[in-house]
């Protein structure tokens, strides 16, 4: 089992930014990384960026590759997201995820999830 609690989120303008945070607790070891995923009102979940647990390499979706940055802190058992030059387009539910699926994308081979957490980009 792996809990996953979500921090950070807030109301921002546009070309802001946040650092969200995912506090993860249980079996973390055994996980082959750590993911963020978002969902905009009447939208699905899409996949955001995500890290390996172990050596701590990020991998991130196209629309956010050069604004977002992961990272993870092994001895807080901690992953973040930094958010940069945020956009309303970004406004979205955040949520963290963990999986055993290498490198994987999809929000269906992910089974913990944390509560989720608002991001509010106003333009």
């Amino acid at each position: 089992q792996v809990q996953l609690v979500e921090s950070g989120g807030g109301l921002v303008q546009a070309g802001g930014s946040l650092r969200l945070s995912c506090a993860a607790s249980g079996r973390t070891f055994s996980r082959f990384a750590m993911g963020w995923f978002r969902q905009a009102p009447g939208k699905e979940r899409e996949f955001v960026s995500a890290i390996t647990w172990s050596g701590g390499r990020p991998y991130y979706a196209d629309s956010v590759l050069g604004r977002f940055t992961t990272s993870r802190d092994h001895a807080k058992n901690t992953v973040y997201l930094q958010m940069n030059n945020l956009q309303p387009e970004d406004t979205a539910v955040y949520y963290c995820a963990s999986t055993d699926v290498p490198f994987t994308r999809h929000a269906r081979e992910y089974d913990y999830w944390g509560q989720g957490t608002q991001v509010t980009v106003s333009s």
